[in-house]
């Protein structure tokens, strides 16, 4: 299989419309041998390559199981050990210990508002000497007395009330009259309101975004522990890739190689290496077996055609089979393996689109357990149009959205970019389609939601 287009033994490679004779199997299998893969090593290669297109589809892994065995593939000892880093290091992890207050917040009486602070009934007599953040404890105020504060000063021992500027007026002999009624405690933010020291603020396995790195620094952290990011490395397999230039002479742009890397960091991954192997058995198979990566991602090769290594090689190294084929178009031939116990394979199809299909069903589930992210909150949308399905496989359609509905994106072929690249999310249309108004669940795109996923340095 190459990285982008097809050679022998690719019938096995997405296509929208199902073969007759295929569609006949389907119909004479006993229906009790249509459920997901169990796992396990993978088997000796099949000597005929249409019985073996026809069973490798019937062994597929339904498109929900197969994200289900994704998310619970990694293992306990397949996390990273927790690491403490600075704060700004830490955006778009999760933690790994639990954010206690170390102290109270705020750390002392305050003014919420510019204005004065007051002591007693009014009017009062203006001390002098304004109050301003940042400085010490002021003198206390007597009844009767005022005094000019800023925002997030100290409150003067003994003030009732902070009046806002607006609601005070000075007379002609300097003594401050409110101009509406005041409260015992206005605007006064006192010591401990948002929380006191030793306080839990946020729980272990929180995603940490902008506004958690400001409650932590508020609450005296220079430093978190976080679940570090998985580490995943790339390979980008076929003969007849360019990496500059124009298409020529039967060579074709490798859209992969540029892609993957961000895609990845974009699903929480820190890249580690992006390798060309092209169509070597030897070569795939030392770069595996060299990776001390979390993740290892391969482009094409998944099929069964003479230079499809990936399964040969993950049988020479005993890997264990989670997911062989799922029933997804495009993306049908993807693969998830367990390299070793603290490593895991995703086998990516070669056509672009049906890569995407495949980071989005096995990786992006591997990686949130990896990094200890929830999982976002599955969510549907109205399509604002008919979307033809695939008789038996789900289908991943990409689609704009646009106010309280989804319209299909044109150029959705396995082999196109076109239509995602100008996508908000895809949607997951179920075996035979939807129809239009029908609601549809929706994958995100991560860059289109404007989350903190957007990773891409």
């Amino acid at each position: 299989m190459t990285a982008h287009g097809s050679r022998a033994g690719a019938h096995t490679e997405d296509t929208d419309d199902l073969d007759v004779e295929e569609a006949l199997a389907l119909v004479r299998e006993p229906k009790e041998n249509r459920g997901p893969a169990q796992g396990g090593h993978l088997p000796a290669p099949a000597s005929d390559a249409g019985r073996a297109s026809d069973d490798a589809h019937h062994k597929a892994t339904p498109w929900p199981r197969a994200r289900e065995i994704a998310a619970r593939a990694a293992r306990s000892g397949a996390r990273r050990a927790p690491v403490s880093v600075p704060l700004g290091d830490a955006l778009g992890l999760a933690l790994a210990a639990p954010l206690d207050a170390l102290t109270d917040l705020p750390s002392f009486d305050t003014s919420a508002m510019d204005g004065w602070a007051v002591a007693g009934p009014g009017p009062w007599a203006v001390r002098e000497k304004g109050v301003l953040a940042g400085h010490a404890q002021p003198e206390p105020l007597t009844d009767g007395e005022a005094v000019r504060i800023a925002t997030g000063a100290r409150v003067p021992p003994d003030t009732t009330a902070v009046l806002r500027s607006e609601h005070g007026r000075i007379d002609a002999k300097g003594r401050l009259h409110p101009t509406r009624e005041v409260g015992h405690g206005q605007d006064i933010r006192p010591r401990g309101q948002e929380c006191r020291s030793g306080d839990q603020l946020l729980p272990v396995g929180t995603l940490v975004t902008p506004a958690v790195l400001g409650l932590a620094a508020a609450a005296g952290y220079d430093i978190v522990t976080v679940i570090p990011r998985p580490r995943a490395e790339v390979l980008v397999l076929g003969d007849e890739l360019l990496t500059e230039g124009l298409p020529r002479e039967g060579l074709i742009r490798d859209a992969l190689g540029p892609m993957l890397p961000s895609w990845l960091r974009a699903l929480g991954a820190d890249v580690t290496a992006v390798r060309r192997i092209g169509d070597d058995a030897e070569a795939l198979h030392k770069a595996i077996t060299s990776s001390d990566a979390d993740l290892v991602v391969t482009t094409g090769g998944t099929a069964s055609g003479p230079v499809d290594h990936v399964h040969p090689t993950l049988r020479r190294i005993g890997a264990e089979l989670l997911v062989d084929g799922v029933k997804v178009r495009p993306g049908h031939p993807m693969l998830l393996a367990r390299t070793q116990e603290n490593q895991h394979l995703v086998g990516l199809p070669g056509n672009p689109l049906a890569a995407v299909s495949g980071l989005l069903t096995l990786a992006e589930p591997l990686l949130r357990t990896l990094a200890a992210h929830p999982a976002p909150e599955p969510y549907t949308l109205p399509l604002r149009e008919t979307v033809h399905g695939h008789p038996y496989d789900t289908r991943l359609v990409p689609v704009v959205l646009r106010g309280d509905g989804a319209a299909p994106v044109h150029y959705n072929g396995p082999a196109m970019l076109r239509g995602i690249a100008a996508a908000d999310a895809l949607a997951v249309v179920p075996p035979g389609g939807a129809g239009q108004g029908q609601e549809t669940e929706l994958l995100d795109l991560p860059w289109a939601s404007a989350g903190i996923g957007v990773c891409f340095t």
